[in-house]
């Protein structure tokens, strides 16, 4: 099978991925660069025959025939890669994303479609990683939602007006190393137990870090140098602060309104990791970090009754 080399800019990815055939040796050198292997039933076999004619796989060891799309997010998908690789490089390569109104129009596909599509390659862009974070870190919290309005609510308290930043909204909460990767997630709220957990969770015992003067934090000094900002009387005290982890929440906000607008909250949290793997990635050109969500595609599994909770 003839090796191509990743596209260094979106002209050469559109021109070079245009062919069916260039598009499906791409993926699949990519996926196996050492060989094709069986994904079918734990087979994991390596006696594998490829016919090229019908772009299919033949496993000597289970008898049976598979696809460069079993067993990746593309499973079941009718879609070609001559469109697949195109759309992981818009969302690779968008800072602020691409809407599936937009991706419709660059694929001639329907808005469902793109719309299905751009969710299994977010689930691929997520990251299974196991390393902490280390060295100076930095954690807060955002709120993602409506704006809260001015009247009153309707609910068990009715005739009282809403209170606090997170009324009808989702919390996200955001550890960063500075110059160096975040972790972010959708959580329950912003209680000790669960910031604290996520802390302790995803940074090494030790590192300095940085929060604001929310008492959820208190605590954190019996395993982490831990130094607060006081955002009612500064922002910045000498080297403490958050303003790297505040800068990802303005990236991910921005996203979040002007692309994408009004996400559902049962998705949010895949609109998050689409967000950290660009900025994780943010030293890289475009070609790298397209090829780098490619390859994770495999081994991940979204289909549509799950994304959309329909049986």
């Amino acid at each position: 099978m003839e090796k191509h080399a990743t596209p260094g800019t979106m002209l050469e990815a559109v021109r070079r991925f245009s062919d069916p055939q260039i598009a499906h040796n791409y993926f699949v050198q990519h996926r196996w660069p050492n060989g094709a292997a069986c994904p079918l039933d734990g087979c994991g076999s390596m006696a594998v025959a490829y016919m090229p004619k019908r772009r299919r796989f033949y496993c000597r060891d289970c008898k049976q025939q598979f696809t460069a799309k079993v067993g990746t997010i593309f499973e079941d998908s009718p879609i070609g890669f001559d469109k697949w690789l195109p759309a992981f490089w818009l969302l690779a390569s968008n800072r602020n994303g691409i809407s599936s109104h937009e991706l419709a129009r660059a694929l001639k596909v329907t808005q469902k479609t793109a719309w299905f599509m751009l969710h299994r390659i977010r689930e691929a862009m997520r990251d299974k990683t196991f390393a902490k974070l280390s060295g100076t870190v930095e954690s807060d919290e955002t709120y993602i939602g409506p704006k809260a309005r001015s009247g009153l609510h309707a609910g068990p308290h009715h005739g009282r007006k809403s209170r606090g930043p997170a009324v009808g909204k989702q919390i996200v909460q955001g550890i960063v190393q500075r110059k160096g990767d975040v972790r972010a997630f959708v959580v329950p709220s912003a209680k000790k137990g669960t910031l604290q957990e996520n802390i302790r969770k995803h940074v090494k015992p030790g590192s300095q870090i940085f929060t604001d003067a929310l008492h959820s934090y208190w605590g954190l000094s019996d395993d982490y140098v831990h130094e607060v900002v006081n955002h009612a009387v500064e922002y910045v005290r000498g080297h403490v602060h958050t303003n790297n982890i505040e800068g990802f929440w303005s990236v991910l906000k921005r996203t979040l309104k002007g692309t994408y607008v009004a996400p559902r909250p049962e998705h949010l949290q895949r609109y998050v990791e689409e967000q950290v793997f660009r900025f994780n990635r943010r030293f890289e050109k475009d070609g790298p970090r397209f090829a780098a969500a490619t390859k994770m595609a495999d081994g991940k599994r979204l289909t549509y009754k799950s994304l959309t909770g329909k049986v």
